[in-house]
């Protein structure tokens, strides 16, 4: 799928320009807004793309169509076919089918079941391979020779890379003066599109990659560390272990800072998202606005105060569960659910005395359960697990602090499932 010109010279701004001619009408034009309440919170001015308002609902579409609208008519024919995570499969697979084009889809076993689904659902033919994208591309690969099919990479082509490239152009036309874009990156197609661009538009613009702490591989490259990879991440889409050869180049030239994330910085940044902008990210997309997030201690990251920021929400493909998972721990996390474990007399009336002090303090209690065997020091003891709802940590704080000056013996339980003899404010 390389042209030789296209490799020699890498990737220009031409190229980008020449993609965005080509894909143009065929994929959304998608809005770059301020988020006045996330500048509030990262003491950043935040500028979002939403690119989860394409048609797949993720930005893949742009690079995989300039890369479908090259092929000759005899590979056009035969077809093609690619490994994908999710978000490429989709792009593929509708314009594929849109083009008249047959698409083979190879994804780990491990893909979402919703990105299985949609793939399907726009025309693509999904084969379930290996338990890694790199698994899925070695077989996809073996398909490819063994069909004579021509093999779209999802990130390390340049002209996937180009038409991923328009979206930038698309941010600095609608804000000119934006001082840094933060770009997730798994392979490196999007950030080396991005970087290529701005970089030509504005020399000083400053280009900033982030990838999950699972898999870090560019962060690796960047840093010269060797951290672990590999385990479960909400950030499928750019779990990847092993850089591009092309990526990787445009990348360590162009890009200037590597930064990565945890699992819970991620969880807390969809949460946001949804209860802030009203918008579905997927935890690929989140990953920008994790990086923007204050610190533990609840600081804001003097370096990009003040600063002018673009973040690339690339997708908004999560399975539902998920999201519902995402949206209970961020509410544990914020201290308005909370579970505590109460050992209680085993008498009448002792349940409703210690609901005396949840509806005190305005509580509410979500469920109640009890334990009469394992855990308790005698026989005439019950523990009682209580999940309720409260307006905050101060709220949660004031109530705990009641259960304590009542006599109650308890246990605060935490995401982590460790368990306390008594509660952590700073929690």
């Amino acid at each position: 799928m390389t042209d030789a010109g296209l490799l020699q010279g890498m990737l220009d701004i031409a190229d980008i320009r020449a993609a965005e001619e080509r894909i143009r009408g065929a994929v959304v034009r998608t809005p770059t807004l301020h988020s006045k309440t996330l500048s509030a919170i990262t003491g950043a001015e935040v500028w979002l793309k939403f690119e989860n308002q394409q048609y797949t609902a993720a930005y893949k579409e742009r690079g995989a169509l300039n890369a479908l609208l090259q092929l000759t008519e005899e590979q056009r024919a035969r077809g093609v076919i690619a490994a994908s995570a999710g978000n490429h499969s989709q792009g593929l697979s509708y314009h594929g089918t849109r083009l008249g084009i047959p698409v083979t889809i190879v994804m780990p076993r491990t893909t979402p079941t919703v990105k299985v689904m949609q793939t399907e659902s726009v025309g693509g033919n999904v084969v379930l391979e290996g338990e890694s994208f790199d698994d899925a591309s070695a077989y996809a690969r073996t398909l490819e020779r063994e069909r004579d099919l021509t093999f779209v990479h999802p990130f390390d082509d340049p002209h996937v890379a180009a038409g991923q490239g328009t979206v930038a152009l698309e941010m600095l036309e609608d804000v000119p003066d934006l001082e840094t874009i933060i770009v997730p990156v798994g392979g490196g197609g999007l950030i080396s599109g991005v970087a290529t661009a701005a970089k030509a538009i504005n020399p000083k613009i400053k280009i900033m990659g982030v990838q999950t702490a699972e898999f870090p591989a560019f962060y690796n490259l960047f840093t010269g560390r060797d951290l672990p990879q590999g385990g479960p991440t909400l950030a499928e889409g750019i779990a990847v272990k092993e850089p591009g050869a092309f990526t990787r180049q445009v990348i360590m030239d162009m890009v200037d800072d590597m930064r990565v994330v945890k699992e819970s910085a991620i969880e807390e940044a969809i949460s946001l998202l949804l209860d802030i902008e009203k918008t579905v990210v997927e935890g690929a997309g989140a990953t920008g606005l994790a990086t923007l997030l204050p610190k533990s201690n609840g600081d804001k990251r003097a370096e990009f105060r003040g600063k002018k920021i673009g973040i690339i929400l690339t997708g908004g493909n999560i399975e539902q569960r998920f999201l519902a998972n995402v949206i209970l721990r961020n509410l544990v996390r914020s201290g308005r659910i909370g579970r505590v474990s109460v050992l209680l007399d085993d008498r009448a009336g002792a349940l409703s005395r210690i609901a005396q002090i949840f509806t005190d303090y305005n509580a509410n209690i979500i469920e109640v359960t009890h334990q009469r065997v394992f855990g308790n020091l005698s026989a005439k003891n019950i523990r009682t697990d209580i999940e309720y709802e409260v307006r905050d940590l101060k709220a949660r704080d004031k109530l705990l602090q009641a259960l304590e000056e009542a006599g109650y013996r308890f246990d605060v339980i935490t995401l982590q499932g460790n368990v306390g003899s008594r509660f952590n404010r700073s929690s």
